[in-house]
């Protein structure tokens, strides 16, 4: 069995203490202190001047590592060129590793990653002014995945430390409520070499019907509905990956029949059959990451738009692998590698129109972006970007 890279302690993984070089794109701390402030980002009142090839990008990193933010990093991004452009630092969010945007645009939230795990809101203006609305308590520790749900009325986070998930309400202004509901993975037993149950994902189907929660410690993927009225959660499915893969994180096929699953540990993508009528997940059997005889600890998979290319990323080789998408999102083919320019790309995302991809690079502190060929071919853009222990990055329609 391969080694886990991670068992939580603090904010994400004890082995990827990070050293060196941190400035925090270019100059974003001269700006801090008017985010801080609850006044508008010097970007903010441009931006309705701004051109529309140019969009807003968030960046989220650790702020209690050593050489971490101090905040969610707001860049600019070319939608042609892929070209980053700095901006301000949103202060007052801590350990703000993963984002994830409200359906209406107008909020984005962050998990908290630490050992009182909690998710904040941060409310974006018309004029694209940016305003922390507060934090709740998940219940639970090392919050490392939330997602808000197609309603807009409920946010679902997922506790790494824990493995527990919770719900959280939305108000009106997109702040948050008192946790609704927090269910703990108790069974069944940790996979080999896990110390406990490991939430590490939670996302609502497709189709709406339904709420997986992806558990690396239990090798497991668990199928909840959830009550929209009362925001609580109920357990209909349970989809059993092999001993000891480390599901980690999936993506679905825009066609909503199929489910494609990094595990991290046995270095494999598996995809999965969604029966949208009974919430079950059917997961096939692992298929290559095209790392070869390097562990290559995939950390995400995304899905182009049109539902044709599959994108994975690879932190042992520094990696991405790209899969041609065949029997209406059935089958994936492995078309190739290429290298990701920077080390450890913990997450990768997708400009809205799938032209763009944006690899957040965990070890280097840069993000990296690819332009997107009519065949699927990835095509590096310009430099590395800086950007302080990058975990994740979110841009913005």
């Amino acid at each position: 069995m391969k080694s886990s890279p991670h068992s939580y302690s603090g904010p994400d993984r004890p082995d990827l203490a990070l050293t060196g070089r941190r400035g925090f794109l270019g100059g974003l701390l001269a700006t801090a202190a008017l985010a801080a402030a609850g006044a508008a980002p010097a970007h903010a009142a441009a931006r309705s001047a701004v051109p529309l090839a140019t969009r807003p990008l968030l960046l989220g990193t650790y702020t209690s590592e050593a050489g971490g933010g101090t905040g969610i990093g707001a860049a600019a991004y070319d939608t042609a060129t892929g070209a980053l452009t700095p901006g301000p630092v949103i202060t007052g969010v801590d350990n703000p590793s993963y984002l994830a945007l409200h359906p209406s645009g107008c909020t984005v939230y962050a998990v908290a990653e630490q050992d009182a795990g909690a998710v904040t809101a941060v409310g974006i203006a018309p004029d694209g002014a940016y305003e922390v609305l507060g934090s709740r308590s998940t219940g639970g520790s090392g919050t490392t995945h939330l997602s808000v749900h197609p309603s807009g009325r409920w946010l679902l986070s997922a506790d790494y430390g824990s493995g527990s998930v919770a719900v959280h309400p939305i108000a009106e202004d997109g702040s948050l409520g008192e946790r609704t509901d927090l269910l703990t993975h108790s069974s069944p037993p940790p996979g080999p070499g896990q110390g406990g149950p490991h939430a590490h994902q939670i996302v609502t189907t497709p189709d709406g019907g339904h709420v997986l929660a992806v558990d690396l410690g239990t090798d497991t993927v668990y199928t909840y509905t959830l009550d929209e009225t009362a925001g609580t959660l109920t357990e209909v499915s349970r989809a059993a990956l092999a001993p000891g893969s480390g599901p980690r994180h999936l993506a679905f096929h825009p066609g909503g029949r199929f489910a494609y699953l990094a595990c991290e540990l046995d270095d494999t993508l598996v995809v999965c059959a969604y029966d949208p009528a009974t919430g079950a997940l059917t997961p096939g059997s692992g298929q290559s990451t095209g790392t070869g005889s390097v562990t290559g600890y995939p950390s995400q998979p995304v899905v182009t738009g049109d539902g044709a290319y599959v994108y994975l990323a690879n932190r042992g080789p520094n990696s991405l692998t790209r899969y041609a998408v065949e029997g209406d999102g059935a089958d994936l083919r492995l078309l190739d590698t290429v290298p990701v320019g920077g080390d450890w790309p913990r997450q990768l995302a997708l400009s809205p129109d799938s032209s763009l991809l944006f690899a957040a690079n965990q070890r280097s502190s840069t993000v990296t972006v690819f332009g997107i060929g009519p065949d699927g071919s990835l095509t590096a853009v310009g430099d590395p970007f800086p950007a302080p222990v990058a975990v994740c990055v979110l841009p913005l329609p």
